[in-house]
């Protein structure tokens, strides 16, 4: 049982990784809990609620309609009306069992109810494991960008079943792939070499290799958390193409690319941009492109101008004094964070990725 731990304050809490773990989930709700919901969507209820309902007996049952257009804030106070209506108060627990949206809105409405009540972060999907529950970054979404509004709210703990991941449709699973790779170009030439070379094993979801990447993705997101908890330095590498790929979640209206989909487009951008500024050869460019290709095409690009998605750029919650910051590779495991690039490059570089 792969276990992390995240933070060095007052309270770090840990991330565990462990295949069953959804039946244990009572373990880890405070004694003096005086409620416990559990936020999650009728598809994931469905698979896997019957383990969690086991565990966590006369828990309250929040669905959330899911979908990137309802991680918004009115939908945030339609959950919290119902938990007061259920009875919820200061004593309360909630538990975010789901993908990345859930886990973003579950930990944003904890964070706010009543001013804030321990949540539990229990991912289902690969993306969400390996990303987006670890950290306690939580938010939703306004018109002018993704995640723009939200809270560090850090979980009681994150508990990871990485069997479940065989249960998502084969385009959620690949989008969280992409993550995977991510963490390879950024912190572990071990784990990019198992996205190269095993492909078929990963795709197939041979346990030793999802439980591998599942492990190591997490260990790669704590550390770096740990380090930086509220993304003042070393935590912005977790942003490699995520400049890009939150401009063109936003310019397509988050409807049609999942956020790892997008995320595998700014990488390949962001990947063109560090040979177009001489940080990696054109061959370290091509390698890294290829592995992300291989894990299938993404959606059509049809209709998306390159000069919108830099139109976003400006808006993207990572720009710092209206300058662009990019994450770039400089090798297999390590990057550098550049800003004030010349605007005819980063261009260049998104063309190069389409």
């Amino acid at each position: 049982m792969p276990q992390f731990p995240v933070g060095s304050g007052a309270r770090p809490y840990p991330a565990i990784v462990e295949r069953g773990v959804l039946g244990r989930l009572a373990e880890f709700v405070p004694a003096q809990a005086a409620k416990v919901f559990v936020l999650t969507t009728r598809d994931v209820w469905d698979l896997h609620g019957a383990a969690v309902a086991g565990s966590l007996n006369g828990a309250e049952v929040l669905f959330f309609p899911g979908g990137e257009d309802n991680k918004r804030l009115s939908v945030v106070e339609q959950l919290a009306e119902q938990m007061v209506r259920a009875g919820g108060d200061r004593k309360s627990v909630l538990v975010a069992f789901g993908g990345g949206i859930v886990t973003d809105l579950g930990g944003f409405l904890a964070s706010a109810f009543l001013r804030g009540i321990p949540v539990l972060q229990v991912p289902t999907t690969l993306l969400a494991q390996v990303d987006a529950a670890l950290g306690g970054k939580t938010g939703v979404n306004l018109q002018s960008g993704k995640n723009l509004f939200g809270a560090f709210h850090d979980p009681l703990a994150v508990l990871i079943d990485p069997a479940v991941v065989a249960t998502l449709p084969p385009r959620e699973y690949r989008a969280g792939l992409y993550e995977v790779i991510k963490h390879g170009i950024i912190r572990s030439p071990e784990l990019f070499a198992l996205m190269r070379d095993r492909r078929d094993a990963v795709l197939a979801h041979d346990p030793a290799a999802v439980d591998f990447m599942v492990a190591d993705s997490v260990r790669i997101k704590a550390d770096v958390v740990t380090e930086d908890p509220f993304e003042g330095g070393l935590r912005r590498i977790l942003n490699y193409g995520h400049t890009v790929g939150h401009a063109l979640e936003a310019e397509t209206r988050y409807v049609r690319f999942l956020h790892g989909e997008a995320v595998a487009f700014g990488m390949r951008a962001a990947t063109h941009l560090g040979r177009l500024t001489g940080r990696i050869s054109e061959a370290l460019c091509l390698e890294i492109v290829a592995v992300i290709d291989s894990y299938g095409a993404l959606p059509p690009l049809d209709g998306i101008e390159p000069t919108a998605l830099f139109a976003r750029l400006i808006n993207d919650k990572k720009t710092l004094r209206g300058k662009v910051h990019f994450v770039l590779p400089t090798g297999i495991g390590s990057t550098e964070i550049v800003s004030g690039l010349d605007e005819a490059v980063v261009m260049e570089a998104i063309r190069a990725a389409y």
